[in-house]
């Protein structure tokens, strides 16, 4: 090959990207192997030509290949994402969900509770108000019973003053009549003594 080939092969100039398949590709790696140049003086070598379209065609294949795969490998990831923003939207809506029965369960067991108190609360006051009636009713049987002691204090003192009188009316009564009968023999018994002194 000479130098002009060469220059000509090694150019710095920049190559067309190819970026994706989605954009129209004119030449194909079929055009590569296919293609045939006209031959002119001073020409390139027909074989390097060949070669070097040869493994343009190759790579560009490779390229090709590997860039239907990475489309095939992000419509996969896409579809991935997809699943995984709407196993995120479910997993929010589920959190979300949680989160409103354990709020919905936290004040339902807060009026419960609240509820139970104002019963027991309720309970323990009728419960007081029963003890309380309760205490009345015997601190009125307590004094009707105090009354009623009384009462038979006051009736017992009055009986027994009463038999003390009686009993005193009747100690009088036989203090008189024994007094009466000692004055009524004693005439007798003076007579008898005078009797008894005569014959003496």
């Amino acid at each position: 090959m000479s130098k002009p080939e060469e220059m000509a092969l090694t150019t710095n100039e920049p190559r067309p990207r190819i970026t994706s398949p989605e954009r129209n590709i004119t030449i194909t790696p079929l055009d590569m192997r296919q293609a045939r140049f006209t031959t002119a003086i001073r020409g390139f070598d027909k074989a390097d030509v060949n070669t070097f379209l040869q493994e343009a065609a190759e790579g560009f294949d490779h390229a090709v290949r590997e860039n239907e795969r990475l489309r095939m490998e992000i419509v996969r990831l896409e579809a991935s994402l997809n699943q995984f923003r709407e196993l995120e939207g479910s997993l929010k809506t589920t959190l979300m969900s949680a989160q409103k029965v354990a709020d919905d369960m936290r004040e339902n067991a807060r009026q419960e509770a609240a509820r139970l108190i104002r019963e027991a609360e309720g309970r323990v006051e009728l419960l007081v108000q029963k003890a309380q009636s309760k205490t009345e009713d015997i601190e009125r049987e307590i004094d009707g019973l105090r009354i009623k002691r009384r009462e038979a204090e006051t009736n017992l003192e009055g009986t027994i003053a009463a038999l003390h009188n009686t009993l005193d009316f009747i100690r009088e009564q036989d203090r008189r009549e024994r007094e009466d009968r000692v004055v009524q023999h004693w005439p007798k018994i003076a007579q008898i003594a005078s009797n008894a002194t005569r014959v003496g």
